[in-house]
Formats: C-alpha cells, structure tokens, sequence
C-alpha cells in the first residue's frame, strides 16, 4: 500500500524535524539537567525518525535510505505537523509543545502497536516505550510551572495560548488516513480527539491553566506544504549534504 508509505513518511517527519527543534537546546538549557534530558529526548526522536524513514524508503522502492529522505528532500515535501516546526521561543513555550505533542504521539503510536502491518506496530512497539516517558516527563513540567509561581503560570499559559490554533491539524484527518484505517493500519487521527483532549485536560487542569476555546484544524493542511520555519529548520540540518553529497570520513 502507498498509503503505508505516506504514513512512514508522516510519522518520521514529526520525529525528525521535532528532534531538530529539542536538539538546539543543547548546551543551553536552564539547569544541567535538563539540558541532558531536551538531548536525550532529542536523541529519541531522532532515532524514531531513523526507523520510519527507513520503512518508507524501503517500501517506495526507489533506492532512498533514512538519510536520502531525511536530508535530499524539499521542504514541499516534508509531511510534519506545524506544531513540531515552530521555533523553540523559550524554554515554556518548548516544553508546552512537547506535552501537546507527546500526548498525541503516545496516543497514535498505542493504535499502532495493533496496526495490521508488522512493520508498522515493530516500530511503534519499540517507539512508544521512549515517548511513554517523554510524556510523563513533559506532563509533570507543565503541571508543575503551571501551579507554581505566577510568573510561572503566565509564561506557561501564554505558551499555551500561542500553540493551541496548531492543535486541530494532528487530528484532521484526510482520505489517506481513511484508507489506512480501512485496512486497521493506522487511526484516522480524527478519532484520537477524544482520548486527548481528556489526557490533556486532566495535565492541564491540575497546571491551573484555562484551556482555550477552540483551535483551527485548517492551520497548514496536511502533505506538501511549506513555511518559512521548516525552510530555516531545513537549511540548518541538509547545509552538509546539500555542499558536500556523498561526503565520507
């Protein structure tokens, strides 16, 4: 199925460029402790996109690697979530992020442990034990600094605030996604809302935060578009490959 291609390629993105984002806090963390834990995390979802990507590679056929897809494409035709894309801001603003998208990606990788492609759930069954733990970690931040101090609180809910129109797009669901479930591959991610919004919700009331009303699903749309955060992203980590193709040391 070329659908399972495309899923691949969707879930690789998301790891890969949010990978990106996590890494360029190293070395600038706010305490040393989390400076190794954003790396590891980093490291993490490097190594997830490593393994999707790998999938997609290999069942499109058409002699690209992780590497190849990771660094020799555009970035018309990356498939990530804005959401994973947006500049790292401060550190609440990351870690806001992170929760976001850690709820979800612990939610979709869960599905697909029972995907009907053996491919497909071998890797979420190896992926979701690491982001099991990066929600748990980034859960437990954003309750803290939400009920901590005020000023805290303020940074946290205005990272809220800010990131909460890109939430609709990891639950918009096209017909790609509709296929997949059709064949028990995947879940159309229209029917995670539920389940995170109630995950998140739970975190996010405990944080003393005020949810915002409603969020804009239509932010980006799905495969093939492009914005000038994903191009700076793109410059930054092909700069080697794109000067010196081939390159061995």
């Amino acid at each position: 199925m070329n659908e399972v291609v495309e899923l691949a390629l969707r879930m690789g993105d998301n790891c890969l460029i949010l990978g990106h984002r996590v890494s360029e806090w190293c070395g600038h963390g706010p305490v040393i402790e989390e400076d190794i834990a954003m790396a590891n995390v980093a490291l993490d979802l490097i190594g997830q996109a490593q393994m999707w990507l790998a999938l997609a590679g290999e069942l499109e056929g058409q002699g690209r690697d992780a590497d190849a897809l990771a660094y020799r494409r555009d970035a018309f035709d990356f498939r990530n979530l804005l959401l994973v894309e947006r500049p790292i801001d401060d550190f609440g603003v990351t870690l806001m992020r992170q929760f976001l998208f850690d709820a979800w990606h612990k939610l979709m990788l869960e599905h697909l442990v029972r995907s009907s492609d053996a491919r497909v759930a071998e890797i979420a069954a190896k992926a979701v034990k690491e982001v099991t733990y990066h929600l748990e970690r980034s859960g437990d931040l954003v309750e803290r600094l939400g009920d901590g101090t005020a000023e805290s609180r303020a940074r946290m809910q205005a990272a809220l605030d800010a990131l909460w129109p890109y939430v609709g797009e990891m639950f918009a669901s096209d017909a790609i996604d509709h296929t997949l479930a059709a064949h028990a591959v995947a879940p159309a991610p229209e029917t995670l809302r539920h389940e995170w919004d109630t995950l998140t919700g739970s975190a996010l009331r405990a944080a003393t935060l005020d949810i915002p009303d409603s969020d804009f699903a239509h932010l980006g749309g799905r495969a093939g578009r492009h914005t000038e955060h994903l191009g700076y992203i793109l410059a930054e980590m092909q700069f080697l490959q794109r000067a010196y193709p081939d390159a061995q040391w």
